[in-house]
């Protein structure tokens, strides 16, 4: 029996061409390079406190920006994983940081409010500004990032948007906040968390539209 030739089988098959597989230690890589070049950029345009280099700040201020740094690595590590989806896939881990870094906000305002402090805090004149340019430092890591999940095939967009911008709001965050003398509670629970909260809001909102496949 003779088989009659599918000449549009030859041509989709002509047309194959190999894809590189994605390796997680190259994504990492990639993070950590926008997560120095964050710094660097930081240090050109505001220069380092070298306070907190030296042991000089509050300890809150350590344990703050740990914890923020930990959430943000936790955070990309998934959105490296989502641009290869497998079957059992799951992000405990950068969900239970996101749960530890969201009690520096609450003890914050918690404090503020017991002590009636709530417009002296409102009031600082350094909080938008640090608010503002730690979002800006967030640019970096989301642009490679979202590099990386075009590269790929995410799956769950909208999931990899909020990770997306939580990886890029907290890692920008940490690079900003090494330039910030200001250590106290009340600064760092609003004004150091707030930039993450809008980087995960515009990374739900943007990284779907520009990973789309």
């Amino acid at each position: 029996m003779n088989r009659v030739p599918n000449p549009l089988i030859d041509q989709l098959a002509s047309e194959m061409e190999p894809v590189k597989v994605l390796k997680t230690r190259d994504g990492l890589a990639l993070v950590a390079l926008a997560a120095v070049a964050t710094v660097l950029l930081v240090e050109y345009f505001h220069g380092l406190w070298l306070g907190a280099m030296i042991g000089e700040a509050s300890i809150i201020f350590y344990i703050a920006h740990g914890l923020i740094l930990l959430m943000g690595l936790a955070s990309a590590t998934s959105v490296l994983a989502m641009a290869r989806p497998q079957v059992g896939s799951h992000y405990d881990g950068a969900r239970w940081t996101m749960a530890m870094v969201g009690v520096i906000p609450i003890v914050a305002v918690s404090t503020i409010v017991a002590g009636s402090g709530a417009a002296h805090a409102m009031a600082d004149p350094y909080g938008v500004d640090c608010m503002l340019a730690s979002f800006a430092a967030s640019l970096v890591t989301g642009a490679a990032l979202v590099f990386w999940l075009r590269r790929g095939a995410p799956v769950s967009l909208n999931t990899a948007g909020w990770h997306t911008g939580v990886a890029a709001g907290a890692l920008g965050t940490v690079a900003y906040g090494m330039s910030c003398p200001l250590d106290g509670l009340a600064h760092i629970g609003v004004w150091h968390i707030a930039p993450i909260v809008i980087a995960a809001m515009v990374g739900r909102l943007v990284v779907p539209k520009l990973v789309r496949w």
